[in-house]
């Protein structure tokens, strides 16, 4: 195999690595990892928490 395309896998290994990152929120009041992303009112990005009710942004 030609060494460009052993480089150009070895990029596409990394980008997935990358994107299968993991990143978990966490309820500020309870702790539980029950989380939900929702549209606030002002078009921005808040969470609630599934578990407690507790919401945040």
């Amino acid at each position: 195999m030609p060494a460009s395309i052993l480089v150009e896998v070895g990029h596409l290994r990394e980008a997935a690595s990358a994107r299968d990152t993991v990143v978990r929120l966490s309820c500020p009041s309870c702790g539980s990892v029950h989380v939900a992303q929702v549209l606030g009112d002002n078009g921005g990005i808040s969470y609630v928490c599934t578990a407690c009710g507790h919401s945040w942004s």
